[in-house]
């Protein structure tokens, strides 16, 4: 299955009873599984967790900790990025050359990469005196 099928399937799921913004995520590790997730709102966090977060967890439940590429998709006049957070969680299981495919259900695409999402990314070398 695609990255673009896998992210557009578990769109549907997306719980978003406040916002209607329903969003798919799909990545694929460097062993060449495939894990998605949606963005889930509740009542109490209505912009609820990210669609990212949610496909970095599956993977990271799964006993996989490497990012080879990732696919987001939303319904929304231009392709949506994800949010800071998801932008560092990102950076932290994939390589800054890593493949970030950015789409909306209407057909548009906006290629990029880790490093371009998340310039300056924090990693653990920061912390070599720590």
């Amino acid at each position: 299955m695609s990255l673009l099928n896998a992210a557009t399937a578990v769109r549907q799921n997306a719980y978003a009873p406040y916002s209607r913004f329903k969003v798919g995520a799909a990545l694929r590790t460097a062993s060449g599984a495939i894990h998605v997730g949606c963005n889930v709102e509740n009542v109490a966090y209505p912009e609820g967790t990210c669609a990212e977060a949610g496909a970095i967890a599956a993977m990271v439940a799964a006993g996989e900790t490497r990012i080879a590429e990732i696919l987001v998709i939303a319904d929304s006049p231009a392709p949506v990025p994800p949010c800071g957070g998801c932008r560092q969680k990102i950076a932290e299981f994939a390589p800054q050359d890593a493949a970030v495919t950015l789409c909306t259900t209407d057909g548009q695409i906006l290629y990029t990469t880790v490093a371009d999402l998340l310039p300056g990314t924090f990693t653990r070398s920061h912390m070599d005196r720590a």
